[in-house]
Order: structure tokens, then sequence, then C-alpha cells
């Protein structure tokens, strides 16, 4: 057995952390596809958004190379999400390439109302090892290097091991069109929920409730579609009453305006019962993520609203782990740094204008 001397020292690796939190497109980016060329066996991607741009061409390129080697490559598009960006001449190239294609509700006279359930969810995983889930979609508005500082403002997250085998099962059973028995993956660092499930519909809206009912310290929440429903904004007007710290965080602009009438709508008894509400000052705010307590957090696709909770599939991940915990926190913080407060008084004297939009957008809530 060799010896151990100063001309062969002992290697080293950089140690990875469980969960791997992402707040920037291009390293994101970079990561994944460094994790779909080291693919031995399967790439399995889901996305709202992949366009026919920069960067899901550069995606659709590695795809595609991985494909030819006779991997199995497996994309699942959002018709609707995808509608305006991603192109059929791309999915045309990947099909060529060898990866299969398919999107997720196209149009049908037959069926028109299921066009309206979209699939929101944005995850990859490659050989059920590591996986990627989050609220970075494929198109070049979160890269720095293509769309400069305007870039919008996201999260994602890594995870290996049996968090990634979860997110596998996750992503085949959805693939198939079959529900999974329970909404609720548990794994040791991370748990995992849908909403595609037997009894998922309405998870999502009962976990952000419940959290914010049990809190004791804080609840600071970030989501760019900010529509709770009355269940949810009574969870937060309580929690704040009884004096925990509840923040939220929104876009000061939104990229669907009338979304942000129907906000503003809830603002009012939410400000006057003590929630502190905060718009994200330098770009689109697209970041869904939920700290309490500083104890437990989340990362995911699901907005707070109402085609998050009753419409949409989504897909988000909790987990209690110190590290990831303490970095949601951290992120937070840093975008409050850079964010302006809604002050009760000044709200209450805005315009009549700004009301009449408002009624506007609550009224059409159900269908944002």
């Amino acid at each position: 057995m060799q010896k151990r001397t100063l001309d062969h020292p002992p290697a080293h690796r950089v140690a990875v952390p469980p969960l791997r939190l992402f707040t920037e497109g291009d390293e994101l980016y970079a990561v994944m596809l460094a994790a779909i060329g080291r693919a031995r066996h399967s790439i399995k991607l889901e996305s709202y958004i992949f366009a026919d741009d920069e960067i899901g061409r550069q995606f659709a390129t590695a795809l595609g190379a991985r494909a030819r080697t006779g991997l199995q490559v497996l994309l699942h598009i959002d018709a609707a999400g995808s509608l305006f960006w991603g192109s059929h001449r791309l999915a045309k190239a990947l099909r060529r390439d060898g990866v299969h294609v398919r999107w997720f509700h196209r149009w049908s006279w037959r069926y028109p109302s299921r066009y309206n359930r979209r699939n929101h969810r944005k995850l990859l995983v490659v050989d059920g090892r590591i996986g990627f889930l989050g609220g970075f979609n494929i198109h070049r508005e979160n890269s720095r290097a293509v769309y400069g500082t305007r870039r919008w403002r996201d999260t994602h997250v890594e995870v290996r091991g049996a968090a990634a085998h979860n997110l596998q099962v996750m992503f085949d059973a959805f693939w198939r069109g079959q529900r999974l028995r329970s909404p609720i993956l548990r794994a040791a660092q991370a748990t995992l929920i849908t909403n595609r499930a037997r009894h998922g519909r309405r998870v999502l809206r009962a976990l952000y409730a419940l959290r914010a009912d049990f809190a004791r310290r804080r609840v600071w929440l970030c989501t760019p579609y900010f529509v709770p429903d009355r269940r949810t904004q009574r969870a937060l007007r309580n929690a704040a009453r009884r004096g925990v710290d509840v923040r939220v965080l929104v876009p000061r602009r939104s990229d669907v305006r009338i979304a942000q009438w129907a906000a503003r709508a809830a603002y009012a008894g939410l400000l006057n019962a003590g929630v502190k509400i905060y718009k994200y000052q330098p770009r689109m705010l697209h970041a869904k993520t939920l700290v309490v307590d500083g104890e437990w957090g989340s990362v995911g696709t699901a907005n707070v609203d109402y085609r998050s909770f009753f419409l949409n599939y989504e897909l988000i991940l909790t987990s209690r782990q110190p590290q990831f915990v303490a970095e949601l926190d951290a992120q937070f913080l840093d975008d409050l740094r850079q964010s302006e407060a809604v002050y009760p008084a000044r709200w209450a004297q805005r315009g009549w204008l700004g009301r009449v939009l408002e009624l506007i957008g609550w009224l059409a809530r159900r269908w944002l």
C-alpha cells in the first residue's frame, strides 16, 4: 500500500452540502448542464417555460448530445407556459436527436378546460442521484450574462441521494399520468410535497396556513404573485396579532399586472393586523420561499395565489436542515435591504383608481 508522503498528499474532496441553494441563473445553469453532461443512465426535465433562446438552446444541445449516446432523455414542457417562449422547431430538433419531448395539456377543442390546469413545476433529475427544483425556468431572463443586471431574482435548490430519488419518483408518476398515493415523500434532509396526488389538491394552501398558525417568532414569505385566499390571509393576520414577525416580500413591478392589482386588494387587512409588506426594488422577483422561526424553510414552484393552490400542478421542498434554513434567512434579509416597506397610513391614502384596479384584480383572482 502506498504511503502518504509529501510527494503524495491525500486527496481532498470539496464537501457538497445536502441542500445547495442557487440564486443566480448562470451558476445554476452551469451546474445543471454539467450534471447532464455526466449522466450515465437517464435525464428527466420538467419546465413550465423552455424557451427557444440562448439558454434554451444550450440545454437543447446538451440534452440532444446525451440522447444520441443512448441515454434515456425525457423532457416535459407545459404547453401554456411555453406558448410564447418555446418553439415547435426546437422540439422537433430535440426529437431528431432522440429526446422524448412531451407537451403538457396542449390546447384541445374537445377538452378546453384542461388547458387551464398547468404543469408549473420546474425540476431536473439525473440518474435518480442528483436533482434540482425551484423557481428557475429555462430562459434568458434568469441569466446575467445574457439578460444583464435586470435579470430575474429567483431561487432553486439542488438535492442528492434519497431526496433526488424521490424527485425522480414524482417525475415518473407525472410522466405516466399517474397520481401518487401521498402528496408527501420524505427523506433524511428534505421533504418533497406535490399536489399531483390523490389527496393533494389543497395540501399547499394547508401547509402555508398551518405554518403561520404554529409559528412562534417569525414568518418570512417571499412570492412573486401574492393573491392569498381567505384562509391564508386569516392565518397571517392571526400570527401577526399574537406578536409573530410576519413579513411578505413581493416585487415592486410584476410581469402580470392584473395579478399585482389582485395582490394589493389584500394589503389593507394584512397591514392593519401588523403584517409587514415589502416591495423588492431592483428587478423582477420570481423566488418562492418561506422561512419560519429560523428552523424550517421551503423552496419551490408554488406562488401564494389561487392558481398555485387550486389549479396548477406544483412542487415544493421543505427542510429543517440548519445550513439550508440559515441561508434562506440570510437571503431574505439581503433582499429586504433592497426593498421598500408599504406603510399602513400611506397605503390608506391611495387614490380611487388604485382601489378600482384592486377590485378588478380581486374579482379575477381565481383565473390569474
